[in-house]
């Protein structure tokens, strides 16, 4: 049963050889990657007008010159992140690039973000999705976050069925709002350039006001700035793509940076020249609509467009936090089922586990995008600053091409990136103090992982010039586990006959029917006369301690007597699966404690045919 909802879920298993017909073109990639970066443009100007509004109206001009500064950032990371998929073009981005340049932890600082960010990708996404929908149909308001979830959960699904048709699926949402916003920048600067819409901004560029100081500005900045979240996704996802991979993930980038810069400027423009202001009930790219389409099909086409887009952005969460995860786990700091790929060729394990995190992350906040802003934009420039300071240092290692200008480049991104993370952390602390709990835990995880790995290879290694050690056993001790005597336990037991040269069964009783378990052992040595039969007492009802004790004390005999011991449970299988459920799992509980003792266990399995 649980196999066929499996198919009817992901579809039917992908031969690895398909594997190249799973790779993105530059116009799926866009719609795969571009998602969160895009989608911030409905938030990005709201942001800086809603940090200005608090020194009055007058401070609103303010938003042009951040924009531009938004922009000159905009283009930093572009080149910088373009400069990365040629130099490290096997995914990774910030982690790959901090790690060669920087060293172990400061790259494990990097990698952590990321997966943390991606997490909130989701969350942030989703929940700006779901209250669009919630504005557009109020009743649903009260189950905001069952909502959320719901839409977490259909796109896990969509992208366990693989690259490309999370890709195909989201053509629709993305490209529907990059036609919406160029038809509405292009109709407003219309309108504007032959007059029929008049200058409404509250006040001059240039205008003095009471209260203008640095920390405004800084304040407005990094609120701005969140509108950059997501364009580091492309350099962690180029094996996504079609050869030559990094000619077209280093296209689709520029791309991408283009269309987010054109619509981040002109929806910026457009609110600074209607004089809008943020209020609670509606967003500033709404009030921009409304000034330029009216009430008509156009603004209610240009909301839905809006709705899809901030719902489906978290999809570049999943195409990026398993690539990431994956390199993590090849460099054994995340654990090595992150680096398996399930039946439609990609990191299922990665996908899930993002989505589980989305859950927990948009529970924890209560579904308010707000609250998780600050931590994001802290989760993506922490970063871009490690990452652009690392290209640094790399171009100073190669002194390939015009590195010094490259390095100009990057030197610029991560200098503002910088400044964008100390304002964060000084006007948003609030906000933003979980990143210094989490952070060192994910570090700590990370170090103990790599440790067990590293400590696993150490013991397992075959070093040529040592000889391995081989023991040679002079004989076989089987301890059988039985709880009854049945047909079960009678072939197990002829099994462990045939391959131990002795043969103990192993019976623990507790004190509810001792009538019953004396006839069990009274027939038990009727049938096998030559097995020992040994009866253990409990009066804790507990199987697993009485039968470890058991266990340690004949594997010292068997020790003693360079016999190897085996441990034999008897287990029938039901016909269906769902039928396991009906049974106990003493035998389950049995093995997961016989792990810690130096001994073989095996498994006896007799499958019932109805």
């Amino acid at each position: 049963m649980f196999r066929n909802f499996k198919r009817a879920l992901i579809g039917k298993p992908l031969k690895t050889l398909d594997e190249g017909s799973q790779h993105l073109s530059k116009g799926k990639a866009l719609a795969l990657l571009s998602s969160d970066a895009l989608s911030s443009v409905a938030y990005g100007t709201e942001q800086i007008t809603t940090a200005l509004i608090m020194a009055g109206s007058l401070a609103l001009w303010l938003q042009l010159p951040i924009a531009i500064l938004v922009l000159v950032l905009l283009g930093a990371i572009t080149l910088s992140y373009r400069q990365i998929i040629n130099a490290y073009p096997s995914g990774g981005g910030a982690y790959v690039v901090t790690t060669t340049n920087w060293g172990q932890m400061p790259g494990l600082v990097a990698g952590g973000s990321l997966l943390v960010d991606y997490m909130l990708t989701v969350a942030v996404s989703v929940t700006a999705g779901t209250s669009a929908i919630t504005s557009a149909v109020p009743a649903w308001r009260p189950y905001a976050i069952p909502v959320a979830i719901v839409i977490v959960l259909v796109l896990m699904a969509i992208n366990l069925r693989g690259v490309r048709e999370s890709a195909s699926f989201l053509t629709i949402p993305v490209y529907s709002f990059i036609i919406m916003i160029s038809v509405m920048i292009m109709y407003g600067l219309y309108n504007i350039l032959t007059g029929q819409v008049e200058y409404h901004a509250t006040a001059a560029v240039g205008t003095g006001f009471q209260g203008m100081t640095l920390l405004l500005f800084m304040k407005a900045f990094s609120s701005g700035s969140s509108s950059l979240t997501g364009v580091e996704a492309i350099s962690n996802a180029v094996p996504n793509f079609k050869e030559p991979k990094p000619k077209n993930a280093a296209g689709t980038l520029v791309i991408m940076a283009l269309i987010l810069g054109a619509f981040f400027a002109g929806i910026t423009f457009l609110s600074y020249w209607y004089g809008i202001k943020p209020n609670e009930h509606t967003t500033v790219l709404a009030q921009i609509g409304m000034m330029t389409f009216g009430h008509g099909v156009f603004f209610y086409l240009l909301q839905l467009a809006t709705a899809l887009i901030l719902a489906v952005a978290a999809n570049t969460g999943f195409s990026a936090f398993p690539q990431l995860a994956f390199n993590l786990a090849k460099d054994k700091f995340m654990p090595h089922i992150y680096m398996d790929k399930g039946d439609r060729l990609g990191y299922s394990n990665g996908i899930l586990s993002l989505a589980i995190g989305s859950i927990i992350l948009i529970l924890i906040f209560h579904g308010s995008t707000e609250a998780l802003i600050p931590l994001y934009a802290v989760g993506v420039f922490v970063p871009f600053t490690l990452s652009q300071s690392g290209m640094i240092i790399h171009w100073f290692r190669t002194r390939d091409g015009i590195w010094l200008g490259k390095a100009f480049i990057n030197l610029v991104g991560a200098l503002i990136s910088a400044v964008l993370v100390v304002t964060l952390f000084l006007l948003h602390f609030p906000s933003v103090w979980p990143y210094l709990i989490i952070m060192p835990i994910l570090l700590r995880m990370f170090l103990m992982i790599n440790k067990h790995y590293r400590l696993i290879a150490k013991q397992l290694k075959v070093i040529s010039q040592e000889p391995i050690k081989r023991h040679r056993y002079d004989g076989s001790t089987v301890i059988i586990l039985v709880s009854n005597l049945t047909r079960v336990t009678a072939e197990a037991v002829d099994y462990s006959q045939s391959i131990g040269d002795k043969v103990i069964a192993m019976h623990v009783s507790f004190d509810s029917n001792p009538e019953r378990e004396h006839r069990l052992g009274v027939e038990f040595k009727r049938e096998f006369p030559d097995v020992r039969y040994v009866d253990i007492h409990s009066s804790y009802r507990s199987i697993t301690e009485p039968a470890l004790r058991f266990v340690d004390e004949i594997s010292k005999g068997a020790k003693e007597r360079n016999h190897s011991l085996t441990i034999l449970i008897p287990q029938f299988v039901p016909r269906y699966p769902w039928q396991q459920a009906l049974h106990n799992q003493n035998s389950l509980r049995l093995r997961t404690a016989l792990a810690s003792r130096d001994v073989t266990v095996a498994t006896y399995y007799f499958h019932l045919k109805q």
